[in-house]
């Protein structure tokens, strides 16, 4: 089996419930959006599962945790991985699955808490 071609099982957190089990050809990692059934989730955590064979152990299958999520239309990089807001303002979470405390629905533009600093 290729790596590129592992079968991945899709578990929703709450209500615990498997989705799912797709192919994905990317490694999705927490704070990754997914859509999978016409919906989008937001990826938790991610859990590999092994097979001992005669070579050793092998990679058998990957297991997401997912939850209900909108895509954010506001994201900023940074160091090479994506936040969601603006990563200019003092309240930003600098996550990719949490935006700020004062404010964490969003969005960062007009937001009244919204002050600015150094990245």
């Amino acid at each position: 089996m290729e790596q590129d071609s592992l079968p991945t099982e899709i578990i929703l957190t709450h209500p615990r419930e498997t989705l799912g089990e797709v192919y994905l050809d990317w490694m999705p990692q927490p704070g990754n959006y997914l859509d999978f059934a016409g919906k989008t989730y937001a990826v938790l955590e991610r859990h590999h599962h092994y097979r001992y064979k005669i070579e050793g152990y092998r990679l058998h299958k990957v297991s997401i945790y997912v939850q209900s999520a909108k895509t954010p239309q506001e994201r900023t990089q940074i160091n090479g991985h994506w936040i969601v807001g603006d990563a200019k303002c003092r309240f930003n979470a600098r996550s990719e699955l949490l935006r700020c405390a004062v404010n964490p629905e969003g969005p960062c533009l007009g937001c009244r808490y919204f002050e600015e600093c150094d990245l």
